[in-house]
C-alpha cells in the first residue's frame, strides 16, 4: 500500500491508551489465505463497509470484506461516538450556489435519515451500545456566536420541522452545562454511543446473514480484468464482480489508483477521564448527559458518558509521527483544563488519536466511480462518520442492488476532485489551521 502519513499512525501506537477497546471483547477473525470468489468485495471493515455488507448480505449477495487490521480498527472504532447531523464541511450557502436549493434539501434529508438509519439498526437488532443524549448541543465560545443562535434556531426549525432550544448564558448552569460558555443551541436529532460496540455488532450481524470478514488482510493491489475485480493480499486473492472502497482516511493512494489525491486525512485526538463522582460533576456544573461541541472552527467535542467518565476531543496536530502524537497530549489536556477548570486535578488515563477525512469539495462521497466498471467508493465524512458513514454504506449497497429506498442526494453522488500537491497535500492544512485559529479568536 502507498499511504501519505507516517507509518506510526497506521499501527497500534495511536490507540495504545484508548478506552473503547476495554469495553469490548472480540475474538480475532482469520486472515485471507488462498483464492476466494464473491459477488461484492469490500475494502474496509468500518461502519461504511459493514453497513454495505449487511445490506447486501440480507439480500442474499455473496460478500467478502477485507481489512488491513481488524473490525473497527480505524476511525469507526476510535471516534467520539457522536451520531448526529453533519457530513459536509462546506457551508449550506456554498452548496446552494453550486448545486441549487433542491439538492441541498435532499442532502439535509439524507443527514436526518442517516441518524435514523443508525437508530433503526440499533433498535431492530437490540444492540447494547451505551446510547444516551437527546440530540446534540452547540455551545457558543464567544458572545458574537451566541448572538446568532436565535436566527440559527429559526432556520433549523424550518428545515427540520421541530423545535430548537436556545439557552441564554445565565441559564446554562441550570441545564447542567456549566458556566464557561456564552449560550447554547440544542437540536433534538442524534444521540451518543460507544462506537466500537456499534461497529462490532454490525460485523456480527453481517456475518449472521452470510458475509465473510477477513482481518489482517491488507489489499496490496487491485486489478480489473475479464469483467472482475481481483484483489491481492499477502497470502491470498479475492475475485469479485463489484468492488467497494470503504477505507476513508486510512486509504491508500493506489487501492485503487483512482483514490490518489482525493482524500485528506486529518488528526483528531480524544481523552477520557476516570469516572467522575456526582460531587465532582456538580463542582464543575456539568451534569448534562447531552453530547456537545463548541462553536470554534477547530472545535472541541465532549460528553459525560453513562458510567460517569467524561470524553473530551479536539482536532489533533499537523504532523503524524509518534513525536507529534505524544506532543498533542499536553495540548488537549491544557484545553480540557481551560474549559473545565474544576477538573484540573482529575486524571485522564485514556488518550488516543485517529483520522477524520476531508474531500476537496468538503462534501461526502458515496457512489459509483465514473469511468470504472463496477467500482464504488464512499469517504470524506468530515468528522461525522458514525451517521453519514453508515448511511453511505447502505447507499452503496442499494446502488449495487439497483434499489432506491433511501435518499441518494446529488451532493453525495458528486465525484470529488483531487487535492493539489499530490502525496504532499497535507501541507495545505498548515495555512488552513492558521486561518481557522484566527477566525476562532
Amino acid at each position: 500500500m502507498t499511504r501519505i502519513c507516517d507509518p506510526f499512525s497506521y499501527g497500534e501506537g495511536p490507540i495504545k491508551e484508548g478506552f473503547w477497546g476495554e469495553t469490548v471483547s472480540v475474538s480475532p477473525r482469520i486472515s485471507l489465505v488462498g483464492h476466494h470468489t464473491a459477488e461484492v468485495a469490500i475494502i474496509g471493515a468500518g461502519v461504511t463497509g459493514l453497513n454495505a455488507a449487511l445490506r447486501l448480505a440480507e439480500c442474499g449477495v455473496n460478500v467478502t470484506v477485507l481489512d488491513a487490521q481488524r473490525v473497527g480498527w480505524g476511525a469507526s472504532g476510535r471516534n467520539g461516538g457522536f451520531c448526529c447531523l453533519g457530513g459536509a464541511k462546506a457551508s449550506y450557502e456554498s452548496l446552494k450556489r453550486k448545486f441549487g436549493a433542491p439538492a441541498v434539501q435532499d442532502f439535509l434529508r439524507a443527514e436526518r435519515a442517516a441518524v435514523d438509519h443508525v437508530s433503526d439498526l440499533i433498535a431492530r437488532f437490540g444492540w447494547q451500545v451505551d446510547r444516551h443524549s437527546d440530540g446534540e448541543t452547540l455551545l457558543a465560545h464567544n458572545p458574537r456566536v451566541a448572538a446568532t443562535f436565535p436566527q440559527v434556531a429559526e432556520d433549523l426549525a424550518n428545515t427540520f420541522q421541530l423545535p430548537i432550544e436556545v439557552t441564554a448564558k445565565e441559564d446554562l448552569a441550570a441545564q447542567g452545562f456549566g458556566s464557561g460558555f456564552h449560550g447554547a443551541l440544542t437540536i433534538t436529532i442524534g444521540f451518543a454511543l460507544n462506537p466500537l460496540k456499534y461497529v462490532t455488532h454490525l460485523a456480527e450481524a453481517a456475518e449472521d446473514f452470510g458475509a465473510t470478514i477477513f482481518e489482517n488482510s491488507a489489499v496490496l493491489e487491485t486489478k480489473h480484468r475479464d469483467g472482475c475485480w481481483h484483489l491481492t493480499t499477502p497470502e491470498g486473492e479475492v475475485s469479485a464482480k463489484h468492488l467497494v472502497i470503504a477505507s476513508n482516511g486510512y486509504s491508500s493512494e493506489h487501492i485503487p489508483p483512482w483514490m490518489a489525491g482525493r482524500y485528506l486525512p486529518a488528526q483528531s485526538s480524544v481523552l477520557v477521564t476516570r469516572p467522575l463522582t456526582q460531587e465532582e460533576q456538580r463542582a464543575q456544573g456539568w451534569t448534562s448527559a447531552q453530547m456537545a461541541y463548541d462553536s470554534r472552527n477547530l472545535l472541541h467535542y465532549f460528553r459525560l458518558m453513562p458510567d460517569g467518565r467524561f470524553l473530551f476531543g479536539m482536532r489533533g496536530g499537523l504532523a503524524t509521527s509518534q513525536r507529534a502524537h505524544d506532543a498533542i497530549r499536553p495540548v488537549i489536556r491544557r484545553d480540557f483544563e481551560k474549559l473545565f477548570p474544576a477538573w484540573a486535578d482529575v486524571q485522564t488515563p485514556h488518550f488516543w488519536g485517529g483520522y477524520v477525512c476531508y474531500s476537496r469539495s468538503l462534501t461526502p462521497f458515496a457512489g459509483p466511480v465514473r469511468g470504472a466498471e463496477n467500482l464504488y467508493a464512499a469517504f470524506a465524512y468530515h468528522g461525522n462518520g458514525v451517521a453519514v458513514g453508515s448511511y453511505a454504506g447502505a447507499m452503496l449497497a442499494e446502488q449495487i442492488l439497483q434499489q432506491k429506498q433511501l435518499v441518494h442526494p446529488e451532493i453525495m453522488l458528486s465525484q470529488p476532485g483531487r487535492f493539489p500537491l499530490g502525496r504532499f497535500r497535507r501541507l495545505l492544512m498548515y495555512p488552513a489551521y492558521l486561518y481557522y485559529a484566527l477566525k476562532d479568536l
